[in-house]
């Protein structure tokens, strides 16, 4: 595996100019990860630019921002990526902040990049006001749930992540009737009805 600077290199992207982005780990260093800018040439890689992270999920963001940043900006293609693959949507009626985008906790989002306004999505034909990215796709019903609108070219083929419990979980009116039933089950049993004194007598 790729090192650099006692860094081994876990995920990194190569553009058609001859440049691109890698992320790095170290758990011994002071800063356990980086994210560099490099240049490749006759499979050689020069790597500079390296901003240095304590938390991996800031480096992951990072990474996401500066090769989608790139991307967008110079209008490259990639020619070689490694690593594992995100899966990136467009907030189209808000700004990405607090409580406007889900947080399933087997699929929390690496990184998110709000605009300055909401614009026109390249090769789509919606307007956005920011992009998230998680490692794992978002259900239908997230993304309904959100105003959330998945990148075309989002890796294919992977499954989301179901909720947990959601698969257990049965309709509310079938849960209902089970209570009513379980209900009348525990239900104390009827007390035998008293007999009336006779007052035939009087």
């Amino acid at each position: 595996m790729e090192s650099n600077q006692g860094y081994v290199i876990r995920q990194s992207v190569l553009f058609d100019n001859g440049r691109g982005f890698a992320l790095g780990e170290n758990f011994k260093a002071p800063n356990p990860f980086v994210t560099w800018q490099f240049t490749q040439e006759d499979g050689k890689r020069d790597y500079y630019w390296g901003h240095y992270f304590n938390e991996e999920c800031e480096a992951i963001g990072d990474y996401n921002r500066r090769v989608f940043s790139y991307e967008k900006q110079y209008g490259v293609s990639r020619l070689a990526t490694s690593g594992p693959d995100f899966f990136k949507y467009y907030s189209t009626q808000r700004p990405v902040d607090i409580a406007t985008y889900p947080r399933p906790k087997d699929n929390l989002p690496v990184a998110h990049l709000n605009y300055n306004a909401r614009q026109p999505v390249e090769g789509e034909s919606f307007r956005a006001w920011g992009e998230l990215w998680y490692l794992h796709p978002l259900t239908e019903k997230q993304m309904a749930d959100y105003e959330l609108r998945p990148a075309h070219d989002n890796p294919v083929g992977r499954e989301p992540v179901p909720e947990r419990g959601a698969a257990k979980k049965a309709p509310i009116a079938r849960q209902m009737k089970e209570a009513g039933r379980k209900a009348r089950k525990q239900r104390a049993p009827d007390a035998p009805e008293k007999k009336s004194p006779s007052r035939g007598d009087r």
